[in-house]
């Protein structure tokens, strides 16, 4: 059994799950063409969706990096795989990337 044949499953439903943001999205903004939205709507609408994919750059990029940090103090420190301590380490690590992204967005937003 190839060690690798279960991102076949998580890959779909990524791609479905973006699929239907791509499709609710697109069909927001026509709904506010036909509709003849105000231009500063528009506008403030690009802007605030600009600045939420900026913010969602640094989130994951927080959690991601902690993360690789607690992999590396794991193994690092020789601890076993299978531990408790091991997965509070790295859940651990993305509660502190989550925290900390939200006292980040919250000074610059």
């Amino acid at each position: 059994m190839n060690n690798l044949e279960f991102l076949i499953p998580i890959s779909l439903f990524v791609c479905v799950t973006l699929a239907i943001k791509f499709i609710v999205d697109s069909r927001l903004r026509r709904r506010l063409a036909e509709t003849n939205a105000s231009e500063d709507l528009i506008k403030g609408m690009l802007r605030a969706d600009e600045q939420s994919q900026r913010l969602s750059a640094l989130k994951w990029g927080m959690v991601l990096t902690l993360q690789g940090l607690a992999f590396g103090l794991i193994q690092g420190l020789h601890l076993e795989q299978d531990s408790a301590g091991v997965i509070g380490l790295v859940l651990g690590a993305a509660g502190v990337g989550l925290l900390s992204y939200h006292a980040i967005a919250k000074r610059f937003g």
